[in-house]
């Protein structure tokens, strides 16, 4: 259960994210209540995941996931361009997080 509430957490933050994009900072009303009430929903289902996930294995998979997938959205919706060096640093993220998730929280 606490895997599926960070899933949850990690698609509310992909909604908010991309509601905060169409939200043109704040200047368009409804993106912007609706980034407001994504990350709610988002912060109160991690905070469910991490009841039974150490914070940093959590948070590691929830950024780790939230930054690949937010790319991803980025390059094909709102057509932004991506460069070798952010690919780096996505590849250097998703390394640390499997890396967390293979030796866990240290003792």
């Amino acid at each position: 259960m606490p895997y599926m509430y960070l899933g949850i957490a990690i698609m509310g933050e992909l909604v908010g994210t991309n509601l905060l994009k169409a939200a043109a900072g704040f200047t368009r009303f409804v993106p912007a209540l609706g980034a407001l009430g994504a990350y709610a929903l988002c912060f109160y289902f991690l905070s469910l995941a991490m009841k039974n996930i150490d914070l940093n294995v959590a948070y590691a998979i929830w950024a780790g996931i939230g930054i690949v997938i937010t790319t991803f959205i980025s390059m094909t919706y709102w057509h932004e361009p991506i460069n070798q060096a952010s690919v780096l640093g996505i590849v250097l993220v998703v390394a640390g997080v499997v890396i967390l998730n293979l030796y866990g929280p240290g003792n």
